[in-house]
């Protein structure tokens, strides 16, 4: 089961670190489907990854003289750390509330699909929209603080949002917005995963932890090589690939615990 793990976070990783996304995107709904975690577990191991290969992809970036916007994106960044806190509160919040943790699991499934499919449909529809450069750091601090909660909340380090958020509120290209949104979800999942410590780590399989992450730098490594082979448009066409795959499993992901759910409730 590790070496499935592995696999799965390496090729998301792979994937995230092209096209901005994080890989958690992938990682999490696809380790939901699976079944073999709880969804505490998941999204701190998830996130462990997550941040694994986003330290990876900075760096080689760094080396290759692919650097986020100093001023923007580091505005960015701490609105994210910020949200992040927020977001994680959330989501225990609705795992106490509800008392089953697999309502916080279907919550954060339907949830993703709703807010993943809003941005197939921006993507869609994105040569028809005029994107803005807007250049305010409050404004900055806004939409990082936004981004983190949504992405904590959801357990995915950033997601497909990103990406659109910095084209419409930025006017970054593709390839620009990936690598902010990986400075961006670098921060966030940090400070998500400093405060589950704090709180409490659930409990897990440290051997599924270390190829997990192992998978999360090495594709760390091998995104940032693959990136710089792709035009805009081919970075484009992975990403719109990820957006409907993710629609697809979360869509799936969320009636599988509503299934769960209502067999293991009482007649």
């Amino acid at each position: 089961m590790e070496t499935l793990y592995f696999l799965i976070c390496i090729g998301a990783s792979i994937l995230g670190s092209i096209s901005g996304t994080g890989g958690g995107v992938i990682i999490k709904p696809a380790l939901d489907a699976m079944g073999t975690m709880n969804v505490s577990t998941i999204s701190f191991l998830s996130g462990c990854t997550v941040l694994g290969m986003t330290s990876m992809t900075l760096y080689r970036n760094s080396k290759a003289g692919m650097k986020p916007e100093k001023k923007r994106g580091t505005y960015l960044a701490i609105g994210a750390s910020l949200g992040g806190l927020l977001g994680k509160q959330i989501f225990d919040w609705v795992k106490i509330s509800s008392g089953n943790p697999q309502i916080a699991g279907a919550v954060q499934s339907f949830v993703l699909a709703l807010v993943t499919l809003g941005v197939l449909i921006f993507t869609i529809q994105k040569s028809k929209i005029k994107p803005y450069n807007i250049e305010n750091i409050g404004f900055s601090l806004i939409i990082g603080f936004f981004l983190g909660a949504l992405s904590s909340f959801l357990g995915i380090g950033g997601g497909p949002i990103n990406l659109m958020v910095l084209y419409l509120f930025f006017g970054l290209n593709s390839k620009e917005a990936a690598i902010n949104s990986i400075y961006i979800i670098f921060f966030s999942q940090g400070i998500s995963i400093i405060q589950t410590i704090l709180k409490g780590v659930p409990n897990f399989v440290w051997l599924s932890f270390v190829m997990m992450v192992a998978g999360g730098l090495l594709g760390g490594i091998v995104g940032p090589m693959v990136s710089k082979r792709l035009s805009l448009k081919g970075v484009d066409k992975i990403y719109l690939c990820m957006i409907v795959g993710i629609i697809l499993i979360s869509i799936y992901n969320g009636i599988n615990y509503l299934g769960i759910l209502s067999v293991s409730s009482p007649v």
